[in-house]
């Protein structure tokens, strides 16, 4: 039996829609290209081109309200994602939208709000992905009490010297990126699934490069911090450190650990290897993780078999994503006011 037709619009086709997204749905059987809006005419024309799509819209409300499609994939930066989603919810359609959720945790809990009254609808948000081959093992291990008690997290996100004459990205502009900084959120997002919330959030930022020049050539200020250094304090007492920073020249590479009372895991993104010891062991050893155990990316995957009720959104739902914009408000809350921040918000 064919399985149920999905049609898509794509509002915004940048780097990662193409790289990701659309190579991702052309994997699974049943889904229609339509449509795309992207910042300009041109490039729309020519994803529309590239990829098959028989129509392209000058604004995205349009795109939305189409009749022609059943689902938005919204890959804009978040200064857009909180209009888009409300639009194409109220519009009937589901949604999967780019991460970072939104700008802040007002957005995304309205976000939220509009996907409750909605709930015929599938809204998904594209999930971190370091960790995804690794979450279930990681999440077995602590379930059976391989740490003891979780007393430490230390992870540094590390990327080498400050480039003090590139332009501004927009990234560096809290009027589009809102709240989100370099890759924490990504990270954090990964850690949460781990271990929950914390209550409370203590951070420090430095933006070393006050002003950048801007697409129209003129000078900016820079609004999003280039390194911040983060406490978090769990609700069991553990300690979380977190660091991310872009002027860190000559860095070791990204490094994940958890430390307990009985034992140690360390996680190595660049190989995607997992590595543990308790007391007694002398030095870590690889924890060999299963080919079936190792789920990484299948979000285009995900989606559409949730739209065709097959199963359920775990990477990543609203609920999941106002949590981790809760923190990502709070540790620019904390910056901002030089004071612990307590959450939920």
């Amino acid at each position: 039996m064919s399985e149920k037709k999905v049609r898509i619009g794509f509002v915004g086709a940048g780097n990662n829609t193409r790289v990701r997204h659309i190579p991702g749905f052309k994997t699974v059987s049943g889904v229609e290209f339509v449509s795309v809006a992207n910042r300009s005419r041109q490039s729309s024309e020519k994803v529309a081109a590239e990829f098959g799509m028989t129509r392209v819209y000058d604004n995205w409300e349009e795109l939305v309200r189409a009749d022609d499609i059943d689902a938005v994939c919204i890959g804009t930066w978040p200064y857009m994602h909180c209009p888009i989603t409300l639009a194409a919810l109220e519009a009937g359609k589901h949604v999967l939208c780019e991460a970072r959720m939104a700008m802040n945790a007002t957005e995304a809990r309205t976000m939220l709000a509009a996907s409750r009254k909605h709930p015929e609808l599938i809204a998904q948000i594209v999930p971190g992905p370091p960790t995804l081959e690794v979450d279930s093992t990681i999440q077995a291990l602590l379930a059976d009490g391989y740490l003891g008690k979780l007393l430490a997290l230390e992870l540094n996100v590390l990327q080498g010297f400050v480039d003090k004459d590139a332009p501004l990205h927009w990234r560096q502009d809290k009027t589009l990126s809102g709240f989100n900084i370099l890759s924490m959120g990504i990270w954090y997002e990964c850690i949460q699934r781990w271990l929950g919330q914390p209550a409370k959030v203590m951070a420090t930022g430095l933006t070393s490069v006050v002003e950048r020049r801007n697409a129209e050539g003129k000078m900016q200020p820079v609004t999003v911090p280039d390194h911040v250094d983060i406490l978090a304090t769990y609700p069991d007492g553990a300690i979380g450190h977190m660091r991310f920073s872009a002027v860190t020249g000559i860095a070791p590479p990204v490094e994940l650990w958890l430390y307990g009372s009985e034992g140690t895991l360390k996680f190595d993104p660049a190989t995607r290897k997992l590595y543990g010891g308790q007391r007694g062991a002398k030095a870590l050893t690889e924890i060999v993780i299963p080919k079936e155990k190792r789920v990484g990316w299948r979000v285009e995957e995900e989606f559409i078999s949730a739209i065709r009720g097959h199963e359920k959104i775990t990477r990543t739902s609203f609920e999941q994503g106002v949590l981790y914009m809760e923190f990502t408000e709070a540790v620019s809350l904390s910056i901002a006011a030089g004071t612990a921040v307590s959450l939920p918000l």
